[in-house]
């Protein structure tokens, strides 16, 4: 149905449904997704109904028209009605919109994991140099974290717990076998590198999408992020012959 096509905002109105704060349907031609989350269900559009692919199978919305923006649902498992829904088009503005904010979100949980990684790395460094590099790259990333977090706050948004618990169990992860393992120097750089190129990644797609949703603030924050990160891995590029030679010495090595 072509004026299904779209993205819907999901909202319970009554059963036995969970809260569908942030829920989104999106549909095009026969097919579409409800979003929740990083949860992806993929359905078919059939008529006036949504039919779940596996590992869904047996749910189904029914929908019917309820003005020109909107459609009530009714949520059933193998026949049998448990829930009721309202959907409501989200403009184009709004979806942008919420895409930033999931884009700033996503960057300030990426920089407190790096911070939690960056305390491991600092712990497990015995070079003098390295270890002050570190240091100042760790100034550098709460900067970025703060950036992030007034973002959000000009958006009326806030840090999400759940992508900020996820960063806190693989930091954790990670400073296990930072003690654990040998040759920290040279793991500690790779993993460094590694991290700042995704770190790069991040600032170029926010920027991006900050220009194309009008908030030029944001764009210039991800930017001046973007330019630190930038930098950072020059240094540690030009450090790879040192992150060799203490590899090497942790391994027993003699060169």
């Amino acid at each position: 149905m072509a004026n299904l096509d779209g993205v819907w905002s999901v909202e319970r109105t009554s059963g036995a449904l969970p809260p569908m704060e942030g829920v989104r349907k999106r549909i095009e031609g026969s097919r579409g997704e409800t979003l929740a989350g990083p949860l992806r269900m993929p359905f078919d559009v059939q008529g006036n109904e949504l039919r779940y692919r596996a590992p869904f199978v047996g749910l189904v919305d029914i929908l019917e028209a309820a003005g020109e923006h909107e459609w009530a649902g009714r949520a059933t498992w193998l026949g049998k009605e448990f829930g009721r829904f309202r959907l409501r088009r989200v403009s184009v503005t709004e979806e942008l919109e919420n895409q930033l904010i999931k884009h700033i979100d996503e960057a300030y949980a990426m920089e407190q994991n790096v911070l939690r990684m960056l305390d491991s790395m600092i712990s497990t460094t015995e070079d003098p140099a390295i270890k002050d590099m570190l240091r100042d790259h760790r100034l550098e990333t709460e900067k970025q974290a703060d950036r992030m977090v007034r973002r959000l706050e000009a958006h009326a948004a806030a840090p999400s717990k759940v992508r900020e618990g996820v960063g806190i169990v693989q930091a954790l992860m990670k400073s296990v076998l930072d003690a654990t393992r040998s040759e920290k120097a040279g793991r500690n750089a790779r993993d460094a590198y590694a991290t700042e190129h995704l770190e790069i990644a991040s600032y170029e797609l926010l920027a991006r999408v900050a220009e194309r949703a009008g908030d030029e603030e944001t764009a210039r924050a991800a930017r001046e992020s973007l330019a630190e990160e930038v930098a950072m891995a020059k240094k540690i590029e030009a450090n790879w012959d040192r992150f060799v030679e203490l590899s090497l010495q942790e391994a027993g090595v003699a060169v």
